[in-house]
């Protein structure tokens, strides 16, 4: 089993959408997939049309099991139209209560020791989490194994980057006392972009003279997403022959590989 976070410390840059589409793309893919959200604001579990829930509060502080708490998506909601999921796709769900999870518990490695519990019964958990730093994020440092960073070619979205990047590189010493491997930034994905503006221009070579090839090929702005968003659709169940999709399934493919 492998752990997968969304991470930027700046809001509305894109991690929510990224989440949903690469475990999505996954469980049509074929794989047992479980997508947490860490986030308050809930998005990711009324993306894929799942009530708000204390899911993660649920796990972490009421110890109650996963049986209670794991929502199964299904999949007429995401698969591509004539093409079947081969996988499966279950949500913890968030709701305003996954703010108080770092005042309800000191265990850092609690996400870790709970999630364990999934190794023999699932192939990918993705975290997807909020813009604020906190011990819960911490706590999902230590239990994951790679991140992806969403961020759009803007100056707050970088600084966004850049402190994330800062607070991964922090937790690496904590990580080497427990035993744990190194902490891989799989890719950093811009989104959002527009290739005739020179500002996203420049700053995307910017981020490729920096980063390299952790930096993966953008994702165009286009009013697809929005469409896909208020029908709690991706975007390759609603227009699976767009630019947006192949775009997408680009980065799904990344992912897997990344995994494998």
């Amino acid at each position: 089993m492998k752990i997968l976070t969304l991470l930027n410390e700046k809001g509305g840059v894109g991690k929510t959408t990224l989440a949903t589409h690469i475990a999505t793309g996954l469980a049509i893919r074929g794989y047992r997939v479980v997508l947490v959200d860490a986030d308050p604001q809930g998005h990711a579990t009324v993306a894929l049309g799942v009530n708000r829930l204390p899911g993660l509060y649920n796990l972490l502080v009421r110890e109650e099991s996963f049986r209670e708490n794991l929502h199964f998506v299904q999949p007429s909601t995401y698969e591509v139209p004539g093409q079947p999921a081969k996988g499966q796709l279950y949500v913890v769900p968030g709701n305003n209560e996954t703010r108080a999870i770092p005042l309800m518990t000191s265990d850092g490695l609690i996400v870790l020791k709970r999630f364990a519990e999934l190794h023999d019964h699932v192939d990918v958990v993705i975290f997807d989490t909020s813009p604020t730093p906190s011990l819960l994020h911490a706590s999902i440092y230590m239990a994951t194994h790679s991140i992806v960073y969403p961020t759009e070619c803007e100056f707050l979205s970088l600084d966004g980057l850049k402190m994330s990047l800062l607070h991964k590189d922090s937790i690496q010493p904590t990580r080497e006392q427990w035993g744990l491997p190194h902490l891989e930034v799989m890719g950093i994905v811009p989104m959002k972009y527009r290739a005739s503006t020179v500002l996203h221009s420049h700053n995307l070579q910017n981020l490729q003279r920096y980063y390299g090839d952790k930096v993966w090929e953008p994702l165009a702005l286009g009013t697809i997403w929005g469409e896909a968003s208020q029908r709690r659709r991706p975007v390759f169940h609603l227009a699976p022959d767009s630019r947006a999709s192949e775009e997408i399934w680009n980065v799904v493919n990344r992912v897997e590989k990344g995994l494998a």
